[in-house]
Formats: structure tokens, sequence, C-alpha cells
């Protein structure tokens, strides 16, 4: 060789971020695994795997506390600098709930009131959308269930999603004292039509998957629910109509008796719920995304992404500082209505009331939030 004279110095170096210290396996937590790269046929590839970052706290739907917000973070950096990974799933443990968003129990009981506490959060918050969307491996959101407000924010934050037929998406932030503006108010109008991405935004009306689908806003849906070895499709969505008196009907929710019936049906089925179709297709996704140049690909999807990350680099900081503010007010009622919804009966508060008092120049205090919030039940 022409210049083996220069000195040089082989081995790896350790580029890793974290250690396991963020990460668990009892809920409420974050769970990191490194699975093999699988073949069509179902074979290992040797060497090559599929990092799997999964909110692991189903008796909250898999809301993010502040500590799985830092497992999340430590998944995808970690995933990012890891030689071996191909690509990032990220997904929710069962078959209710990708995500629905921050703990409401932790919020309204401990950052409500605590305004500077709750923007400490927000850095947290940002930083683990900022890892997805940095992330220099492909993301796929596994949309295993409802994937609601902070959720919604963080699925919209990765490359692709592919979704089971029984998932839920929208927002709730305006319903229960936020504002969607931890990604939502930038990326859905990157995803849907601007009415589109208003309504879905400020409306908290939950669109089924087939809907969404048909919006562009995922890429695939496909059915869980497998009944006497048959899949069944949703039964709660139209999903065989497509015109019905003039409207589009496709993906929107039945009405009436048909849908009692239907309610019925995925209540005794749901918690069976089979996702071999789902994990066929986000294995068919890792494995075109392992045989393409690595470079070029995350090239080709930072420079997709970009366009996306533009808005949120340039909204996030004074949004942190507004949700931090708000936990002094709104947020503080509208958690603590749903936090106590079991005690009152009520998830949300008396929000003409509540208008009533501002249009009289009331002074929010305790006296006038007692005014709107539900009263304990005997």
């Amino acid at each position: 060789m022409a210049l083996e004279w220069m000195p040089r110095e082989d081995g790896k170096k350790d580029h890793m971020l974290h250690s396991d210290m963020h990460w668990g396996t009892e809920p409420p937590c974050v769970v990191y695994e490194k699975k093999p790269l699988l073949d069509p046929s179902g074979k290992v590839v040797e060497g090559l795997y599929v990092a799997w970052v999964r909110l692991n706290n189903p008796k909250q739907y898999n809301s993010y506390t502040t500590e799985m917000v830092k497992g999340v973070i430590a998944g995808f950096q970690n995933a990012s600098l890891d030689r071996s990974v191909v690509s990032v799933v990220f997904t929710g443990t069962g078959p209710f709930a990708f995500c629905t968003g921050g703990n409401t129990k932790e919020y309204s009981e401990y950052y409500s009131k605590r305004p500077d506490e709750y923007g400490q959060y927000m850095e947290l918050f940002n930083g683990m959308v900022d890892a997805i969307l940095m992330c220099k491996k492909p993301t796929i959101c596994r949309v295993n269930g409802m994937r609601v407000a902070g959720g919604q924010e963080i699925g919209m934050a990765c490359d692709l999603a592919i979704s089971s037929d029984l998932a839920i998406f929208g927002q709730a932030g305006p319903k229960h004292g936020s504002a969607p503006v931890g990604g939502a108010s930038d990326f859905l109008p990157w995803y849907l039509t601007m009415e589109d991405a208003m309504w879905n935004c400020v409306s908290c009306e939950m669109w089924s998957a087939y809907k969404m689908t048909a919006k562009g806003m995922i890429s695939k849906v496909v059915p869980v629910l497998k009944v006497d070895g048959k899949w069944v499709r949703n039964p709660l969505v139209y999903t065989d109509t497509y015109v019905k008196d003039g409207d589009i009907v496709y993906g929107e929710y039945k009405a009436g008796e048909e849908a009692k019936s239907a309610r019925e049906f995925v209540k005794t089925h749901q918690s069976n719920a089979d996702f071999e179709l789902l994990d066929r297709e986000v294995d068919k996704v890792n494995w075109t995304f392992a045989n393409l140049f690595p470079g070029c690909l995350i090239e080709s999807i930072d420079s997709v992404r970009q366009k996306k990350k533009f808005f949120w680099d340039t909204m996030k900081n004074a949004h942190r500082h507004w949700l931090a503010a708000n936990m002094g007010g709104e947020a503080f009622l509208g958690f603590g209505a749903f936090n106590t919804k079991k005690i009152t009966g009520k998830d949300t508060i008396d929000f003409l009331k509540f208008r009533q008092n501002i249009a009289e120049c009331r002074s929010w205090d305790m006296d006038m939030f007692a005014e709107v919030f539900g009263k304990p039940q005997k």
C-alpha cells in the first residue's frame, strides 16, 4: 500500500450516549429491545437488528411519565448510533393503545400550578420529539391501538405509520386544558389538507385508522381481530362502502343499532387482538430499508423530514413557555377535571360557566375555578 506508513487506529469507538438506566420491564417504563432483522421467509439475518422502543404503561393507555420520556430519548438516540441497527419501531404495549399522550395524573397532581417545573418537563418532551426527528435510522410507528393527544404527536414525528384497524387518531388538548402544540400544529398541515388539519387539531374528534389512511396520514391499516380463524375488519367503521347518500362514508364510524352491536363485538374480542398482519407489514418495511444504501437512505429521509422539522424547530421553544404558563390556569382545570372523573363523574369542566366568568372579568382564583369543576359524588 502506498500510504501504509501513515499512523491509523483500528477497533470500534463507543458512541452510545446512554446506559440502560432509563429502560425497564415493569410498567410504567420504556422497553428497549434489539430484534434480529428477518428476511421475507422469516429467517434471521446475522448481525443486523431492528430496535424496538415500546411504551409500557398499559393500565394508563401507555401515557408517558417523565421517566418514560427519558426512556424514549435514550432509545432513539442509542438506536441512531448503533451500527447494527437498520431501523427503529416505535410502539406500545397491549391491544388498546399506542399512546394517549402525557400522564394526566402526573400533570394534574404534580405539574399543574408549577409552571416552571412543567417548563422543565417540556424541555424533556421537546428532546423526545427531537430524538425521533434526528434519529439516523428510519423510524416506523407501529400503531397497536389508540394514538391520541401527545401520542399522536410523537407518532407523527416518525417517518411512517402502520396501524391496527381498531386504532383511533386525534387530539384532546383544547377539551382537557392544553393545546396540541407539541407537534400536532406543526405536523398535521403536512399530512392533511389545511382544513382537515385545523379540524383534527382543535375539534378533539377521533378519526378511524381507515379514515386516516384514506386521507393520506398513515401508510397502511390492517385488521387485528381474528375470530374463528378468519380476519374481521373493524365492524365499527364503514370499510366496504365508499359513498352513501352523496357523502363519503369510507372510514367513518357507524351509528345506531349497527354501532351498538359492533361495539359489543369489539369489546368481546379486542383483548385477544392478533398482530400477525401488523408485524408482517412492519417486517416488509424493515426489509426494504435493509436493502438500500444506508447513507443514501438516511440522506433522503432527513431531506423529507426537514419539512416537518422546520416548523417544529421554529415553534418548539415558544410553545414550551406557553405550555408552562398555561399550567397555572386552564391546564389546572382541564387535567384536574380529567384526573378526578371517578370522584365527580365528569371529565371536563363546565365550559359555558367558565366563559361566562371570563366575560364578567372574574379573577382566576380557586373560588372561580370551583364554580366550573364537577362536585364529588356521594
